[in-house]
């Protein structure tokens, strides 16, 4: 069932924020070196301005995205998306503040820090976002563009 209208830019980089810092996991699909596609979901924290996610080293996303860093995340449900794409920053367990650490692993629900297999972190930087919930709201889908929010 569509809207009666299409929420304002605005209101739609505002729900995506909330999404963003109250949503737990997102669809993050990588690509390796030779293009073969690879699909998982993982947690990951926002701090205002980037996306945190962890997974084991030899994980072919971790492998993907230190091979290639663009990035595509999938947040939410089909009839009320938020899509990013971005590029990534391979960091170390140690590479991370106490702070960002601990504020992953209580988002997450876990701490990579602390598993026995090694775990990498990657720093998710947004170029383009898009949101939109129904056929109403594609056209004026795309709230971010070359990293700077349309609103």
């Amino acid at each position: 069932m569509t809207d009666p209208a299409p929420r304002p830019l605005e209101t739609r980089k505002q729900d995506t924020l909330r999404r963003l810092q109250e949503d737990v996991d997102a669809w993050v699909s990588t690509a390796s070196p030779d293009g073969t596609p690879y699909l998982m979901p993982l947690s990951f924290l926002w701090d205002g301005e980037t996306l945190l996610l962890s997974t084991a080293h030899k994980n072919p996303t971790s492998l993907n995205l230190r091979a290639n860093s663009p990035i595509h995340l999938a947040i939410g449900q089909t009839r009320d998306v938020v899509l990013i794409t971005g590029t990534t920053e391979t960091l170390n367990p140690e590479d991370l503040s106490q702070q960002t650490g601990d504020a992953f692993a209580e988002k997450a629900g876990f701490d990579p820090r602390t598993l026995k297999s090694p775990y990498l972190y990657f720093r998710v930087t947004p170029h383009r976002v898009q949101a939109w919930r129904e056929v109403n709201e594609l056209a004026a889908r795309t709230i971010m563009e070359h990293g700077e929010w349309l609103a």
